[in-house]
Protein backbone atom coordinates (compact mmCIF):
# COMPACT_ATOMS: atom_id res chain seq x y z
CA UNK A 1 0.00 0.00 0.00
CA UNK A 2 1.44 3.60 -1.12
CA UNK A 3 -0.78 5.14 2.00
CA UNK A 4 -0.11 4.20 5.73
CA UNK A 5 -2.16 1.68 7.03
CA UNK A 6 -5.01 2.97 9.25
CA UNK A 7 -5.15 1.04 12.43
CA UNK A 8 -8.22 0.67 14.93
CA UNK A 9 -6.12 -1.12 18.08
CA UNK A 10 -9.29 -2.32 20.69
CA UNK A 11 -8.63 -3.32 24.16
CA UNK A 12 -5.38 -1.24 23.88
CA UNK A 13 -3.77 -1.45 27.38
CA UNK A 14 -0.66 -0.17 28.17
CA UNK A 15 0.45 0.62 24.58
CA UNK A 16 2.11 -3.46 23.99
CA UNK A 17 0.22 -3.77 20.78
CA UNK A 18 1.21 -0.65 19.55
CA UNK A 19 4.79 -0.85 20.71
CA UNK A 20 4.71 -3.92 18.77
CA UNK A 21 3.81 -1.80 15.37
CA UNK A 22 6.47 0.36 15.89
CA UNK A 23 9.48 -2.28 16.75
CA UNK A 24 7.61 -4.02 13.70
CA UNK A 25 8.77 -1.51 11.80
CA UNK A 26 5.24 -1.23 9.86
CA UNK A 27 4.29 2.56 7.76
CA UNK A 28 0.64 2.85 9.78
CA UNK A 29 -1.24 5.29 11.68
CA UNK A 30 -3.17 4.03 15.10
CA UNK A 31 -6.43 6.46 13.69
CA UNK A 32 -8.08 5.21 17.16
CA UNK A 33 -7.67 3.04 20.52
CA UNK A 34 -10.31 1.87 22.34
CA UNK A 35 -10.09 0.35 26.00
CA UNK A 36 -12.42 0.14 29.10
CA UNK A 37 -9.67 0.40 31.56
CA UNK A 38 -9.27 4.15 32.96
CA UNK A 39 -5.74 3.48 34.67
CA UNK A 40 -4.73 1.80 31.45
CA UNK A 41 -5.47 4.43 29.18
CA UNK A 42 -3.70 6.74 31.26
CA UNK A 43 -0.71 5.38 31.01
CA UNK A 44 -1.00 4.92 26.88
CA UNK A 45 -1.76 8.13 26.82
CA UNK A 46 1.18 9.15 29.28
CA UNK A 47 3.67 7.39 26.72
CA UNK A 48 2.17 7.79 23.34
CA UNK A 49 0.34 11.30 24.22
CA UNK A 50 -3.18 9.91 22.63
CA UNK A 51 -6.07 8.88 25.10
CA UNK A 52 -8.04 5.69 24.04
CA UNK A 53 -11.33 6.16 23.65
CA UNK A 54 -12.84 5.19 27.17
CA UNK A 55 -16.67 4.44 26.03
CA UNK A 56 -18.38 1.06 26.05
CA UNK A 57 -17.07 -0.16 22.17
CA UNK A 58 -20.33 -2.36 22.82
CA UNK A 59 -22.21 0.45 21.73
CA UNK A 60 -20.26 1.11 18.15
CA UNK A 61 -22.45 0.55 15.28
CA UNK A 62 -20.81 -0.79 11.97
CA UNK A 63 -21.43 2.62 10.13
CA UNK A 64 -18.87 4.02 13.01
CA UNK A 65 -16.53 1.64 12.50
CA UNK A 66 -16.71 2.57 9.11
CA UNK A 67 -16.08 6.26 9.45
CA UNK A 68 -12.36 4.89 10.46
CA UNK A 69 -11.96 3.53 7.00
CA UNK A 70 -9.38 1.23 8.57
CA UNK A 71 -7.31 -1.17 6.52
CA UNK A 72 -6.34 -3.08 9.65
CA UNK A 73 -7.55 -4.25 13.03
CA UNK A 74 -5.93 -5.55 16.30
CA UNK A 75 -7.88 -7.24 19.06
CA UNK A 76 -6.63 -8.32 22.28
CA UNK A 77 -10.10 -9.25 24.30
CA UNK A 78 -10.43 -10.29 27.62
CA UNK A 79 -8.96 -13.67 28.58
CA UNK A 80 -10.73 -14.83 31.61
CA UNK A 81 -13.36 -16.43 29.64
CA UNK A 82 -10.60 -19.20 28.43
CA UNK A 83 -8.31 -19.32 30.94
CA UNK A 84 -7.76 -22.52 33.32
CA UNK A 85 -8.17 -20.91 36.29
CA UNK A 86 -11.28 -19.04 35.56
CA UNK A 87 -15.04 -20.39 35.24
CA UNK A 88 -15.00 -21.21 31.60
CA UNK A 89 -17.88 -19.70 30.19
CA UNK A 90 -16.83 -18.54 27.38
CA UNK A 91 -18.84 -17.05 25.49
CA UNK A 92 -21.50 -16.73 27.79
CA UNK A 93 -19.45 -15.08 30.06
CA UNK A 94 -20.28 -11.44 30.40
CA UNK A 95 -16.12 -10.29 29.29
CA UNK A 96 -16.29 -11.91 25.87
CA UNK A 97 -19.54 -9.76 24.65
CA UNK A 98 -18.02 -6.85 23.33
CA UNK A 99 -15.72 -8.73 20.85
CA UNK A 100 -18.14 -10.88 19.42
CA UNK A 101 -20.40 -7.99 19.69
CA UNK A 102 -17.27 -6.51 17.28
CA UNK A 103 -16.67 -9.46 15.51
CA UNK A 104 -20.91 -9.16 14.40
CA UNK A 105 -20.95 -5.62 13.29
CA UNK A 106 -17.79 -6.90 10.31
CA UNK A 107 -20.69 -7.91 8.63
CA UNK A 108 -22.72 -5.45 8.28
CA UNK A 109 -19.98 -2.91 7.39
CA UNK A 110 -19.50 -1.81 3.60
CA UNK A 111 -15.66 -1.32 4.57
CA UNK A 112 -14.48 -4.20 6.59
CA UNK A 113 -10.72 -4.49 7.72
CA UNK A 114 -8.62 -5.59 4.93
CA UNK A 115 -5.91 -7.55 7.94
CA UNK A 116 -6.65 -8.55 11.56
CA UNK A 117 -4.46 -9.53 14.47
CA UNK A 118 -5.95 -10.68 17.28
CA UNK A 119 -3.91 -12.08 20.78
CA UNK A 120 -5.08 -14.32 23.90
CA UNK A 121 -4.60 -17.00 25.90
CA UNK A 122 -4.06 -20.23 25.19
CA UNK A 123 -6.91 -21.79 25.13
CA UNK A 124 -8.92 -19.45 23.50
CA UNK A 125 -8.39 -21.78 20.22
CA UNK A 126 -10.65 -24.31 21.42
CA UNK A 127 -13.32 -22.11 22.49
CA UNK A 128 -16.55 -21.61 21.51
CA UNK A 129 -15.51 -17.49 20.97
CA UNK A 130 -12.78 -18.84 18.48
CA UNK A 131 -15.49 -20.53 15.82
CA UNK A 132 -17.58 -17.50 16.18
CA UNK A 133 -14.26 -15.58 15.00
CA UNK A 134 -13.32 -18.08 12.09
CA UNK A 135 -16.95 -18.27 10.97
CA UNK A 136 -17.29 -14.45 10.81
CA UNK A 137 -13.81 -14.61 8.53
CA UNK A 138 -15.04 -17.06 6.20
CA UNK A 139 -18.32 -15.38 5.95
CA UNK A 140 -16.09 -12.06 4.79
CA UNK A 141 -12.85 -14.20 2.44
CA UNK A 142 -10.09 -13.58 5.02
CA UNK A 143 -7.73 -16.60 4.95
CA UNK A 144 -6.16 -17.20 8.88
CA UNK A 145 -2.68 -18.47 9.69
CA UNK A 146 -2.86 -19.92 13.86
CA UNK A 147 -0.33 -19.55 16.64
CA UNK A 148 1.04 -20.54 19.56
CA UNK A 149 4.07 -19.01 20.53
CA UNK A 150 6.04 -17.72 23.84
CA UNK A 151 9.26 -15.71 24.34
CA UNK A 152 11.14 -17.98 24.91
CA UNK A 153 11.57 -19.35 21.25
CA UNK A 154 12.60 -15.67 20.47
CA UNK A 155 15.52 -15.47 23.07
CA UNK A 156 13.44 -13.60 25.89
CA UNK A 157 13.69 -15.94 29.43
CA UNK A 158 10.20 -15.24 29.88
CA UNK A 159 7.42 -18.52 29.27
CA UNK A 160 4.41 -16.87 28.47
CA UNK A 161 2.92 -18.81 25.76
CA UNK A 162 -0.79 -17.04 23.65
CA UNK A 163 -2.23 -17.48 20.94
CA UNK A 164 -2.57 -15.39 17.52
CA UNK A 165 -4.36 -15.21 14.53
CA UNK A 166 -3.27 -13.22 11.73
CA UNK A 167 -5.70 -12.60 8.95
CA UNK A 168 -6.00 -11.38 5.18
CA UNK A 169 -8.66 -10.58 3.43
CA UNK A 170 -8.85 -11.00 -0.50
CA UNK A 171 -6.86 -9.90 -2.63
CA UNK A 172 -4.02 -9.80 0.20
CA UNK A 173 -2.55 -13.12 0.73
CA UNK A 174 0.67 -14.47 3.53
CA UNK A 175 3.95 -14.82 2.09
CA UNK A 176 3.75 -18.77 2.19
CA UNK A 177 0.36 -19.72 1.69
CA UNK A 178 0.94 -23.20 2.54
CA UNK A 179 -0.07 -22.50 5.82
CA UNK A 180 -3.33 -20.89 5.22
CA UNK A 181 -5.84 -22.20 7.98
CA UNK A 182 -3.57 -23.88 10.17
CA UNK A 183 -2.54 -23.28 13.82
CA UNK A 184 1.57 -23.20 13.88
CA UNK A 185 3.72 -23.75 16.70
CA UNK A 186 6.64 -22.32 14.80
CA UNK A 187 7.80 -18.56 14.41
CA UNK A 188 6.69 -17.54 11.13
CA UNK A 189 10.21 -16.54 10.19
CA UNK A 190 11.09 -20.52 10.78
CA UNK A 191 7.76 -21.57 8.74
CA UNK A 192 8.80 -19.36 5.39
CA UNK A 193 11.88 -21.74 5.01
CA UNK A 194 9.25 -24.61 5.23
CA UNK A 195 6.83 -26.14 2.24
CA UNK A 196 4.88 -29.27 1.87
CA UNK A 197 7.25 -31.36 1.53
CA UNK A 198 9.59 -29.93 4.51
CA UNK A 199 7.77 -28.85 7.12
CA UNK A 200 8.19 -29.58 11.22
CA UNK A 201 5.91 -27.87 13.28
CA UNK A 202 6.43 -29.44 16.89
CA UNK A 203 4.89 -28.35 19.83
CA UNK A 204 5.99 -26.28 22.35
CA UNK A 205 9.22 -25.36 20.79
CA UNK A 206 10.92 -23.08 23.36
CA UNK A 207 14.66 -23.47 22.72
CA UNK A 208 15.11 -21.78 26.08
CA UNK A 209 18.73 -22.45 25.63
CA UNK A 210 19.20 -19.62 23.09
CA UNK A 211 17.83 -16.90 25.58
CA UNK A 212 19.53 -14.39 27.54
CA UNK A 213 20.41 -14.98 31.00
CA UNK A 214 17.52 -13.23 33.08
CA UNK A 215 20.28 -10.74 34.22
CA UNK A 216 20.25 -8.87 31.30
CA UNK A 217 16.79 -7.80 32.25
CA UNK A 218 17.28 -6.60 35.48
CA UNK A 219 18.04 -2.84 37.11
CA UNK A 220 20.97 -2.07 38.00
CA UNK A 221 20.17 1.27 40.15
CA UNK A 222 19.54 0.64 43.94
CA UNK A 223 16.07 -0.26 44.45
CA UNK A 224 15.56 1.52 47.98
CA UNK A 225 16.38 4.62 46.09
CA UNK A 226 13.99 3.72 43.40
CA UNK A 227 11.27 3.28 45.85
CA UNK A 228 12.05 6.96 47.70
CA UNK A 229 11.58 7.99 43.79
CA UNK A 230 8.39 6.28 43.18
CA UNK A 231 6.90 8.01 46.68
CA UNK A 232 6.14 4.38 47.70
CA UNK A 233 5.91 4.51 51.70
CA UNK A 234 5.27 0.40 52.40
CA UNK A 235 3.62 -2.70 51.12
CA UNK A 236 0.30 -0.90 51.65
CA UNK A 237 0.02 -2.84 47.91
CA UNK A 238 1.12 -6.41 49.46
CA UNK A 239 -2.23 -7.30 51.65
CA UNK A 240 -4.44 -8.22 48.60
CA UNK A 241 -7.95 -9.35 48.15
CA UNK A 242 -9.06 -12.40 45.90
CA UNK A 243 -6.96 -13.20 43.07
CA UNK A 244 -8.05 -13.16 39.99
CA UNK A 245 -5.12 -15.05 38.07
CA UNK A 246 -4.76 -16.77 35.03
CA UNK A 247 -2.00 -19.48 35.47
CA UNK A 248 -0.67 -21.67 38.23
CA UNK A 249 -2.01 -25.14 39.65
CA UNK A 250 -5.84 -25.63 40.76
CA UNK A 251 -5.22 -23.48 43.96
CA UNK A 252 -3.59 -20.46 42.76
CA UNK A 253 -3.98 -17.37 44.43
CA UNK A 254 -3.15 -17.66 47.76
CA UNK A 255 -3.04 -14.27 49.74
CA UNK A 256 0.07 -12.60 50.55
CA UNK A 257 -0.26 -12.03 54.17
CA UNK A 258 1.62 -10.99 57.09
CA UNK A 259 1.19 -7.03 57.57
CA UNK A 260 2.27 -3.82 56.63
CA UNK A 261 6.37 -3.40 56.49
CA UNK A 262 7.78 -0.53 56.67
CA UNK A 263 10.09 1.08 54.02
CA UNK A 264 12.86 1.67 57.02
CA UNK A 265 12.50 -2.14 57.92
CA UNK A 266 13.19 -3.75 54.56
CA UNK A 267 12.90 -2.54 50.74
CA UNK A 268 9.98 -2.83 49.16
CA UNK A 269 10.62 -5.62 46.47
CA UNK A 270 12.21 -8.18 49.22
CA UNK A 271 10.07 -10.92 49.71
CA UNK A 272 9.19 -11.21 53.58
CA UNK A 273 10.56 -14.02 55.47
CA UNK A 274 6.79 -15.19 57.19
CA UNK A 275 6.08 -15.27 53.32
CA UNK A 276 8.85 -17.33 52.83
CA UNK A 277 8.04 -20.15 55.90
CA UNK A 278 4.93 -20.47 55.39
CA UNK A 279 4.82 -20.62 51.31
CA UNK A 280 8.43 -21.65 50.01
CA UNK A 281 7.49 -24.92 48.77
CA UNK A 282 5.09 -23.38 46.49
CA UNK A 283 7.36 -20.51 45.09
CA UNK A 284 9.23 -20.11 41.57
CA UNK A 285 12.80 -19.24 42.10
CA UNK A 286 15.23 -18.12 39.81
CA UNK A 287 18.92 -16.69 39.65
CA UNK A 288 20.02 -13.47 37.54
CA UNK A 289 22.10 -16.13 35.24
CA UNK A 290 18.56 -18.62 34.68
CA UNK A 291 17.39 -18.39 30.99
CA UNK A 292 13.86 -19.01 32.47
CA UNK A 293 11.12 -17.67 34.75
CA UNK A 294 7.92 -17.87 34.85
CA UNK A 295 4.69 -15.58 33.21
CA UNK A 296 3.77 -12.48 35.42
CA UNK A 297 0.14 -12.33 35.85
CA UNK A 298 -2.16 -9.39 37.10
CA UNK A 299 -2.02 -10.28 40.51
CA UNK A 300 1.98 -10.68 40.82
CA UNK A 301 3.21 -9.02 44.24
CA UNK A 302 -0.26 -9.23 45.94
CA UNK A 303 0.07 -12.83 45.84
CA UNK A 304 3.16 -15.41 45.89
CA UNK A 305 2.19 -18.93 44.15
CA UNK A 306 1.16 -19.12 40.41
CA UNK A 307 1.51 -15.84 39.84
CA UNK A 308 5.23 -15.06 38.53
CA UNK A 309 8.79 -15.90 39.59
CA UNK A 310 10.96 -14.41 42.37
CA UNK A 311 14.57 -13.76 42.25
CA UNK A 312 17.83 -14.38 44.32
CA UNK A 313 19.97 -12.01 45.16
CA UNK A 314 22.19 -13.56 47.61
CA UNK A 315 26.11 -13.33 46.32
CA UNK A 316 27.00 -16.43 48.10
CA UNK A 317 24.63 -18.57 46.26
CA UNK A 318 26.57 -21.48 44.22
CA UNK A 319 23.86 -23.61 43.07
CA UNK A 320 23.39 -24.26 38.90
CA UNK A 321 20.84 -21.63 37.68
CA UNK A 322 18.60 -25.02 36.90
CA UNK A 323 19.09 -26.28 39.95
CA UNK A 324 15.86 -26.04 42.65
CA UNK A 325 16.86 -24.60 45.82
CA UNK A 326 15.56 -26.22 48.87
CA UNK A 327 13.06 -24.91 50.82
CA UNK A 328 15.06 -25.09 54.09
CA UNK A 329 17.44 -22.52 52.84
CA UNK A 330 15.20 -20.14 51.06
CA UNK A 331 15.54 -17.76 53.69
CA UNK A 332 18.93 -17.44 52.85
CA UNK A 333 18.93 -16.67 49.53
CA UNK A 334 17.67 -13.10 50.00
CA UNK A 335 14.39 -13.43 47.43
CA UNK A 336 12.99 -10.76 46.08
CA UNK A 337 9.95 -9.56 43.56
CA UNK A 338 11.13 -8.45 39.96
CA UNK A 339 10.19 -4.90 39.94
CA UNK A 340 8.08 -3.12 37.23
CA UNK A 341 10.63 -2.15 34.90
CA UNK A 342 11.93 -5.79 35.22
CA UNK A 343 8.70 -6.95 34.55
CA UNK A 344 8.35 -4.50 31.35
CA UNK A 345 11.53 -5.63 30.20
CA UNK A 346 10.71 -9.33 29.74
CA UNK A 347 7.18 -8.21 28.11
CA UNK A 348 10.32 -6.43 25.54
CA UNK A 349 9.03 -2.42 26.24
CA UNK A 350 11.12 -0.21 25.02
CA UNK A 351 13.69 1.69 27.72
CA UNK A 352 11.08 5.19 27.20
CA UNK A 353 8.14 3.25 28.77
CA UNK A 354 6.78 4.38 32.08
CA UNK A 355 4.29 4.86 34.43
CA UNK A 356 2.58 8.29 35.43
CA UNK A 357 3.25 8.60 38.73
CA UNK A 358 0.02 8.21 40.00
CA UNK A 359 -0.10 4.74 39.09
CA UNK A 360 0.27 2.65 41.85
CA UNK A 361 2.39 -0.25 42.65
CA UNK A 362 -0.26 -2.86 42.41
CA UNK A 363 -1.60 -1.34 39.76
CA UNK A 364 1.74 -1.56 37.96
CA UNK A 365 2.07 -4.96 38.19
CA UNK A 366 -1.85 -5.37 37.02
CA UNK A 367 -1.59 -3.94 33.83
CA UNK A 368 1.89 -5.32 32.89
CA UNK A 369 0.23 -8.72 33.92
CA UNK A 370 -2.68 -7.91 31.35
CA UNK A 371 -0.60 -7.04 28.88
CA UNK A 372 1.61 -8.74 25.68
CA UNK A 373 5.20 -10.04 24.68
CA UNK A 374 6.46 -6.87 22.15
CA UNK A 375 9.18 -9.80 21.55
CA UNK A 376 6.55 -11.94 20.01
CA UNK A 377 4.03 -9.88 18.29
CA UNK A 378 6.46 -7.76 16.20
CA UNK A 379 7.64 -9.86 14.12
CA UNK A 380 4.24 -11.64 14.01
CA UNK A 381 3.15 -8.48 12.65
CA UNK A 382 5.95 -7.72 10.50
CA UNK A 383 4.97 -11.06 9.06
CA UNK A 384 1.25 -9.97 8.40
CA UNK A 385 1.91 -6.71 7.10
CA UNK A 386 4.77 -8.12 4.56
CA UNK A 387 4.14 -8.20 0.67
CA UNK A 388 3.95 -11.82 -0.99
CA UNK A 389 7.01 -12.22 -3.01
Amino acid sequence: MEEPWRILEFYSGIGGMRYSLMKAGIRGEVVEAFDINDRANDVYEHNFGHRPFQGNIQTLTAAELDKYRAHAWFLSPPCQPYTRQGLQKDSADARAVSFIKILELMLHMLHPPLSLFVENVVGFEVSDTHKQLINVLLKLGFVTQEYILSPLQFGIPYSRPRYFCLAKREPLSFQNPFFNNKLLWTPPERNLLMDSNNHSNERNVEMQFFCEPIRNFLETQNLRDQQDCLGIDSHDDFNGSSADSEYGTDDVGEEVKGGTISKNDVPIYTVPLSLIERWGSAMDIVFPESKRCCCFTKSYYRYVKGTGSLLVTSQNIKLEPEEKPEVSSLKEKALRFFTPREVANLHSFPADFNFPSHISLRQRYALLGNSLSVAVVAPLLHYLFAEPT
